[in-house]
């Protein structure tokens, strides 16, 4: 029996990587799903990828003007959301001595008040039963040369969802964040190939994963599914790594 029949689910940065991943696996389940993203011509490909009626919708989550006419448009259309994957997010390599204030704003302002304001906006949509999913990482549990800034507001993730957790209790809305290591997304080879060191980059992150490799964004879809379904109705303020064991030993 599909897993997701009858919901409803948002995923934002939904059109590339992990994010469209789970969007075709969720769909796949029997979810109505809303997937969204900056780029229109990424939406529009993701869309066909997707099938059963996916609905791609432009939003940057760092304005609070795009994610009102986000879920305006979720809300006439669908009623209400069961399902919220808040995975929209960036990051870019500065050691200490050459982070920007720019890039800081930029990060903290999709990463951590995207993240924010994508989760508050939803809540009227939502009842018990729902399910939010926070897009973590092994860098909010591990320290990484150059990486500080994008760590931290992976760090403010776990902690978010914790006193978010204690927030939602009585109103049966879980929340949780799925953390994953190195994945094999378009994400990861522009960030890896801005610094010039692409292939000795993603061959360093393969040996520092016990498994020995990095791993696939359908991976993470699975994990996703599991969390998304009445599954997982009995964990809420957990975090859940999918990282080949990376942060873990």
């Amino acid at each position: 029996m599909s897993r997701l029949t009858g919901k409803t689910a948002l995923i934002t940065g939904g059109s590339t990587g992990i994010g469209l991943a789970s969007a075709i696996r969720f769909a796949a389940e029997g979810a109505r799903v809303y997937i969204a993203g900056r780029r229109q011509a990424e939406i529009d490909k993701a869309i066909a990828k997707i099938g059963h009626g996916a609905t791609g919708i432009r939003c940057d989550v760092s304005s609070l003007a795009d994610l009102d006419h986000l879920y305006a448009q979720i809300k006439s259309e669908a009623g209400q959301l069961d399902i919220l994957f808040a995975n929209a997010g960036l990051g870019t390599f500065a050691p200490l001595g050459e982070i920007s204030e720019a890039d800081f704003d930029h990060m903290f302002g999709v990463n951590v008040k995207g993240t924010l304001f994508t989760v508050q906006k939803a809540l009227p949509l939502m009842c018990s039963g729902g399910s939010i999913i926070l897009t973590g990482s092994t860098t909010g549990s591990m320290g990484t040369p150059a990486f500080s800034i994008y760590s931290a507001t992976k760090a403010a993730i776990r902690n978010v969802a914790r006193s978010w957790a204690l927030d939602m209790k009585g109103t049966g809305i879980r929340i949780n964040v799925l953390s994953p290591g190195g994945t094999e997304t378009p994400g990861l080879h522009d960030l890896f190939g801005s610094s010039g060191q692409s292939e000795a980059l993603l061959a360093g992150l393969a040996a520092q994963t016990p498994l020995g490799r990095i791993g696939r964004p359908e991976e993470t879809a699975a994990v996703a599914l599991f969390l998304a379904s009445d599954e997982s109705s009995f964990m809420t303020g957990s975090e859940v790594f999918v990282d080949g064991g990376m942060a873990q030993v």
